[in-house]
């Protein structure tokens, strides 16, 4: 074999080694001109493929290639695709392949991965057995926005919530406990379990598309930093400017708007990296209900949720107190006392003659919003009709959509 054989790094050398090749193409078995010609032509090959790589032939010709090699007509697709007019309309180019479809032309036709994904080097994704992915609900999803509206939404369900997950940062920041009845959920049993799932991978997803200008310090929120949180209340634009507080200290705060059959009103939630995200829903647009759901979501930060924790907390705040829950109580009564602290409460008894005017006074002297004062009240004396024009009714969305 000839012992001079180099890498073949440039165009030069690559025609060399081709007219090299052409001269050997008659040499004899077992010689080291064989040698030389098989060294050389892996070396073409491997240049070949790094700087002249072959297109891919478009998923509808590879099917239609398949078909023509293994004799099969287009009712022989039916059982992969679906009906004869589907088959028509994929091998027309009117209708993309679903990932189900591609499964199911990879595995029966042979045909392989990464030319029905059209993509070099691609593999399929693992096909998750406990998803159906079409109990999604995608047109709710589309109508506001969450989602591409594509035709045959509930045919591309798969490959429209995997392009969210992959937004809210992959299948694992999530955990699946979540959608379960387990300790760490304050949820309703009529409560959709997918719905909630797209709800808490969009919460996510926004919450990636915002920066924050620094990192999360377990410890941080001192009790001095809840009076100021607080005390924002008093600000016509209150909620926004709580949602920039909080940020300053690593604390996502994103409104996204609940989903029907979630019956939700906040939830706290860790990314992997220990980023907590609060979500509020404003499914009561109130301010007392605002202030509530923030500090207590803020309270499960606090208290319950630790880096590298899978927990988070899903939460129906309309639910009565589970006395078997300790995480919620203790984030009901972590809220109650950054908002109204427990002896002001005692020594004041605004219970006992809850005018408009003792409210008023009252927030003034804690330093904050009336609408706390007042839903603190409607609540522990259960009347929702009493003090009704102090609770900021209508007041909250606007501020985050103006």
């Amino acid at each position: 074999m000839n012992s001079q054989i180099k890498p073949i790094r440039t165009t030069v050398d690559y025609e060399a080694a081709l007219r090299r090749i052409n001269a050997l193409m008659d040499a004899e078995a077992n010689t080291p001109e064989a040698d030389e010609l098989e060294v050389l032509a892996t070396l073409v090959e491997l240049y070949e493929e790094k700087h002249f790589p072959m297109d891919l032939p478009t998923p509808v010709e590879a099917i239609k290639f398949r078909m023509e090699q293994a004799g099969l007509s287009a009712r022989d697709l039916a059982p992969f695709i679906g009906s004869r007019s589907k088959v028509s309309e994929v091998l027309s180019g009117k209708r993309p392949l679903t990932l189900q479809i591609i499964r199911a032309l990879h595995k029966h036709l042979g045909i392989p991965a990464e030319v029905l994904l059209y993509q070099p080097g691609a593999t399929l994704p693992d096909s998750s057995e406990d998803m159906d992915w079409s109990r999604f609900p995608l047109k709710a999803m589309v109508k506001i926005g969450w989602i591409e509206h594509v035709p045959n939404v509930m045919e591309q369900a798969e490959e429209l919530m995997r392009d969210l997950i992959d937004r809210a940062g992959g299948m694992n920041a999530l955990s699946l406990t979540l959608y379960r009845k387990n300790d760490s959920s304050r949820c309703n049993a009529k409560t959709n379990p997918y719905a909630l799932q797209a709800w808490c991978y969009q919460l996510l997803a926004e919450a990636r598309k915002k920066s924050l200008p620094t990192v999360y310090q377990p410890g941080s929120i001192t009790p001095e930093v809840n009076r100021q949180l607080v005390g924002l209340s008093l600000f016509p634009t209150g909620p926004k400017l709580a949602q920039e507080f909080l940020g300053r200290y690593g604390i996502h705060v994103i409104y996204l708007p609940h989903l029907p059959h979630t019956h939700l009103d906040g939830a706290a939630l860790l990314f992997p990296d220990g980023t907590p995200v609060i979500g509020v829903t404003l499914r009561y647009d109130r301010l007392d209900n605002f202030w509530f759901c923030l500090c207590h979501e803020l309270a499960h930060i606090v208290l319950h949720l630790q880096p590298g924790s899978t927990d988070g907390f899903i939460d129906d705040l309309t639910l009565g107190r589970d006395e078997e829950d300790i995480r919620e109580i203790e984030a009901d009564d972590w809220a109650q006392e950054t908002l109204i602290p427990g002896k002001d409460w005692e020594e004041y008894g605004i219970l006992e003659n809850p005018t408009s005017s003792n409210v008023t006074f009252f927030a003034h002297q804690l330093g904050v919003h009336p609408a706390i004062v007042a839903g603190r009240i409607r609540k522990e004396l259960g009347n929702y009709r009493l003090l009704n024009s102090f609770v900021g009714n209508h007041d909250v969305r606007r501020i985050f959509n103006p």
